[in-house]
């Protein structure tokens, strides 16, 4: 809304000057029009949305000019590669013959040629069709970072096998729960995990499903005494002997992948239930690959620092993908170290790096030394920076471009930063909303519940109107088509029917954002983290930004719980604090500064870790379940006072709270 006053305030001050000399100037001479009467015409076409709605045209028309020619050529390049049927390992031929012998994955002291990645891939292929792997089959992944690890899934999508990347840090159940839902009839796994798949093998096999077992490697690679899984197929050797593959005639696989083909299953993160199993089709991965390559104007040269998970898809679809279909070059991590990011960067010598989560705030944490400006990083591009620490971040360590972009592993609904906007997740220009139909509509923030009109239809939102993110569904188009799940149930959920007109559909992010008359989006929320209290609506991520500044770059998770007896959720914060360097006072000082009465949590839970998903994104549902309930909880909790101080939450005031009759 400030934004749109702004723009309002700059087109009066235009609309002034204009009318004043319309009306001059029309009215010279005979005078035939009243000037005071001309004043008023050219006032009343003035008035409304429309000075706002023309500035901000006037002023992001260099932008939207720079976007329409980048995204004309990404389409382009999107049409002629759908057009040609042409599958990623396609695509990928033809990166390689134009350079075979450039470097296309670092790590550590290793690095592999396009030529080789295409060697390493090809035998896969060979050696898993000699196998009697067939297009459709699905076979789980299960592996840290390798320079291989790209390789595998490349090989495999060859002969049409769909690899399910499965998280390497999942166990038990979950672990369990994502091999079956995939339907995956093997398991490729790395000495270092394989202890994961003897434990839930052990308990009855992977509930029933027939599936086969291969090791890259033996369990003394990784420093076990014994091989947990010694009848599973050791493919490293299998691959080296070319025992089963030399007999395969690559020529002879039947080439019928198609770019509406399943590629890969990412998964969701799993923040609440079990995770899903996104499909990436190849022309999906297509888009996402080079959307980022042409958007962000990658060069050919870059090197790109990717120190993310390869079976997400910010890692292994947008990093790995601009590598294997637009040729630049990347440089992986095993896993992502803060004091290490501009060591690496340096020693790779990358002009690209990667970010998700709170990484950049992670980096920010670490203390200043003189390789925080020695790197040759021009841009980093990624998903989840802050705000609140943008500015600090750029400046400090002198990046010059940063790349924010919004969207889901499954969504149809993708948003970029492509010109520096601080805090903006992307935008769209008004040309573009044909082609690109997305857009916020109005919602219940607390409940995420969909509002419709009168008329049964959505309620489109106003500049600075926050509401869900939504995408027109188009199977027919790259930039529209919504998959879904491995699960059709799931993806059932994520669809809304008859949104603004009979029998249209759209895909729900479930995120709430803003947009401003610029066409930017700023991401507000998640539906079901906002939550109500005292007659208004919370944002947690926005008292989370405020209280992870005032607390020096501390993890912090904000959410509602309930209070008996009265209405809406009380906000609850947890920090991260495990060396008790929070100092309370000034804490209390900085959220009476910084929040209005309404959004101050209630409590404050000071904790030794938060649970946190491996793509760097806060566990808030055990936090939440567990609430203020002294019974379940031994770290220290304070309680917010009338006077705007926190005192040490007592079990008198625990039962005063469940009684109904304590005045919050």
């Amino acid at each position: 809304m400030l934004v749109e006053l702004s723009l309002r305030q700059k087109f009066v001050t235009l609309a002034g000057i204009t009318v004043a000399g319309m009306a001059a100037s029309l009215a010279i001479g005979q005078r035939l029009i009243p000037q005071s009467i001309l004043t008023a015409i050219v006032l009343y076409l003035f008035s409304g949305d429309r000075p706002s709605t023309v500035y901000a045209s006037i002023v992001s028309l260099p932008r939207d000019l720079r976007t329409a020619v980048i995204f004309l050529k990404l389409n382009v390049s999107l049409y002629r590669y759908e057009r040609a049927g042409a599958s990623v390992w396609q695509i990928f031929e033809r990166v390689v013959a134009r350079h075979p012998n450039k470097v296309a994955f670092m790590m550590d002291d290793g690095q592999l040629t396009f030529a080789e990645v295409k060697r390493l891939a090809e035998c896969i292929a060979a050696h898993f069709y000699a196998r009697g792997f067939r297009k459709g089959d699905t076979i789980a992944l299960l592996m840290e970072t390798r320079l291989e690890y790209p390789c595998v899934w490349l090989g495999l999508s060859k002969i049409g096998v769909v690899t399910a990347l499965i998280n390497s840090n999942l166990r038990k159940e979950t672990l369990r729960h994502s091999i079956t839902v995939a339907h995956s009839k093997a398991i490729i796994v790395s000495p270092e995990l394989a202890g994961a798949i003897a434990e839930i093998n052990e308990q009855d096999g992977i509930k029933g499903l027939p599936v086969h077992l291969f090791r890259t490697g033996t369990g003394a690679e990784a420093g076990a005494s014994s091989d947990p899984l010694p009848d599973a197929e050791d493919l490293r050797l299998s691959l080296d002997s070319g025992s089963s593959s030399s007999n395969v005639d690559l020529s002879s696989i039947p080439n019928d992948i198609s770019p509406k083909d399943k590629l890969v299953y990412i998964y969701t993160s799993g923040t609440t239930g079990m995770p899903k199993a996104a499909v990436i089709t190849n022309l999906r991965y297509t888009f996402m690959a080079l959307g980022c390559y042409y958007m962000l104007s990658f060069r050919d040269d870059d090197i790109i620092y990717n120190s993310l998970p390869l079976y997400h898809s910010a890692g292994g679809m947008i990093g790995v993908g601009s590598v294997l279909l637009c040729g630049v070059t990347a440089a992986f991590r095993k896993k992502f170290s803060a004091s290490n990011f501009w060591t690496d960067c340096i020693r790779y010598k990358c002009t690209v790096a990667q970010y998700i989560g709170e990484i950049c705030r992670f980096v920010l944490m670490t203390p200043p030394k003189p390789t925080d400006t020695q790197h040759t990083v021009r841009l980093m591009f990624g998903n989840g920076l802050r705000p609140q620490i943008w500015p600090q971040f750029v400046a400090r360590f002198n990046v010059a471009q940063i790349g924010e972009f919004y969207g889901s592993t499954e969504g149809n609904s993708n948003l970029l930063n492509i010109d520096n906007t601080m805090g903006a997740v992307g935008f769209v220009p008004n040309f573009a909303k044909a082609i690109y139909p997305v857009t916020l509509i109005r919602c219940d923030e607390e409940t995420g519940e969909i509002i419709r009109g009168a008329d049964g239809y959505c309620i489109k939102c106003r500049p600075g109107e926050p509401g869900v993110f939504v995408g027109k569904i188009n199977p027919k188009k790259a930039l529209n088509s919504f998959v879904g799940y491995a699960d059709k149930a799931a993806s059932e959920k994520k669809v809304l029917h008859d949104v603004f007109r009979k029998g249209d559909i759209f895909f729900n992010s479930g995120d709430i954002l803003v947009q401003d008359l610029l066409g930017n989006y700023y991401f507000k929320d998640r539906t079901g983290d906002t939550f109500r209290w005292r007659g208004e609506n919370v944002a947690s991520s926005e008292v989370e930004g405020v209280i992870t500044t005032i607390v020096g770059l501390k993890d912090c998770a904000v959410y509602g719980v309930d209070i008996p007896e009265t209405e809406g959720k009380a906000g609850m914060a947890a920090i991260v604090d495990p060396e008790g360097k929070v100092d309370m006072e000034q804490l209390a000082a900085g959220i009476r500064a910084s929040l209005p009465a309404y959004a101050r949590p209630l409590f404050i839970r000071v904790l030794s870790e938060v649970p946190m998903t491996t793509t760097f994104k806060l566990k808030k549902r055990d936090l939440q379940v567990a609430g203020y309930d002294l019974a379940k909880i031994s770290d220290p909790i304070y309680f917010l006072q009338g006077n705007g101080t926190y005192r040490l939450f007592t079990a008198d005031d625990h039962a005063l709270i469940k009684s109904g009759k304590a005045r919050l």
